[in-house]
């Protein structure tokens, strides 16, 4: 019998051998503080710039360019109210966000906002979750002091046209920063600093096969944000609090990794991915969401018509596929995905399914794992008919 499937990669990833291998040291012996200036002290601190060179080196940017934290929330976190904190008084209190950002950025946005800190302006976006650089463009002011956009969609996949964002920006105000939140991006997408054309990227290790609870925020030179944990002055003033050694240090073993297997895992993905596809869009009433060009490799979204996405991972979970909906719960309640309202699902949005694949997945995983959605489909659409015709009997 084939055993459970974890299709949940968006969410978390597992831990590679060759990561924990670089974080052993420093979970045993090797517990150094490296703000210390011993000899311990020293091998801990020659780690993290160690990882610091190295996810440097993935994105196109000088190890001084990074500041790890504790998660992309905090890397996103620190690019909108640390821009907001250092430059707004200079360049303007106007965020520009798109309506399909991580609730890393919507919710950061919207607090601002609330507090009177920033203007906020919300950009829509199409059916298919693309976000028009021209509408973009339209949104900016003078006093547009940050547009945040993300690279790829952790709820849908599409992949939006940041390079062409940036630009319309710069067109606009050529002071206004760019950031984009490319957290699902990283070991599947090319990550150029350049050739996005943005001013600041956040980063999470353990979407890539890293450790949970470390992130990075990448900041070009002259734009760093001002620091929103202040103390020992850490990652040189700007995130205060010990460093995570053995975080930092598996962080940039995995940045390597994703470096140099993104050909090989994506060229396996995109396979898999169309495999997937084609099985659920048989069923009726199952319907692919997102970009179906500009997309993730790996991940699959889509809306299951009469199938509410609480009920669906439930039944998913007791045949032995781990899913998710790509959005949040809140005490058991469903949540509908904010996502797919703003790319006009209605109803539908509380009906999603995300099966985000990796690179231990197989086509024996796509075909069984396609089997059960089908079987939870059918168990659900039947409860709800059976439930249906109680209510109508009852009611006659």
């Amino acid at each position: 019998m084939h055993s459970r499937i974890y299709f949940d990669h968006s969410a978390t990833t597992p831990l590679d051998p060759r990561v924990l291998t670089a974080m052993g040291p420093f979970l045993g012996g090797a517990f150094g503080n490296p703000s210390s200036l011993h000899q311990e002290g020293r091998l801990a601190r020659e780690a993290i710039q160690t990882a610091r060179a190295q996810v440097a080196s993935l994105i196109g940017a000088a190890p001084e360019e990074i500041i790890f934290t504790g998660s992309g929330t905090e890397a996103d976190n620190l690019a909108l109210r640390g821009v907001l904190e250092r430059w707004g008084p200079e360049r303007g209190r106007h965020l520009v966000v798109s309506a399909v950002e991580h609730e890393a950025v919507l919710a950061t946005a919207d607090a601002l906002a609330g507090a009177g800190r920033a203007e906020l302006t919300v950009v829509g976006c199409d059916r298919s979750g693309r976000v028009d650089p021209a509408e973009v463009a339209a949104a900016i002011r003078p006093d547009t002091v940050l547009v945040s956009v993300m690279l790829a969609n952790n709820e849908i996949g599409t992949v939006e046209d940041v390079a062409s964002i940036a630009g319309a920006v710069r067109a606009r105000n050529p002071r206004a920063l760019v950031h984009t939140d490319a957290v699902q991006a990283l070991g599947r997408l090319p990550l150029g600093l350049d050739a996005l054309g943005v001013d600041l990227i956040s980063l999470s290790a353990h979407k890539a096969y890293g450790p949970q609870g470390v992130g990075a925020l990448v900041a070009r030179h002259g734009v760093f944000p001002a620091a929103q944990l202040t103390g020992g002055g850490q990652e040189r003033g700007r995130r205060s609090g010990t460093e995570n050694v053995a975080g930092v240090a598996g962080f940039g073993v995995a940045a390597d990794l994703a470096d140099r297997r993104r050909e090989t895992d994506v060229a396996g993905l995109v396979n898999l991915t169309g495999r997937l596809t084609n099985l659920l869009t048989a069923i009726p009433g199952v319907e692919p969401t997102g970009d179906r060009t500009r997309r993730l490799p790996g991940l699959c979204s889509f809306v299951v018509a009469g199938c509410r996405s609480d009920l669906l991972l439930a039944v998913l979970d007791e045949l032995g596929v781990c899913a998710s909906a790509g959005s949040a719960c809140s005490s058991g309640a469903p949540v509908p995905s904010h996502v797919l309202a703003a790319m006009g699902f209605g109803e539908l949005s509380g009906c999603a399914l995300r099966l985000a694949l990796g690179r231990s997945t197989t086509e024996a995983d796509v075909d069984v794992a396609a089997a059960r959605v089908e079987r939870a489909v059918s168990r659900i659409r039947s409860a709800g008919s059976a439930a249906g015709s109680a209510a109508a009997a009852a009611a006659g």
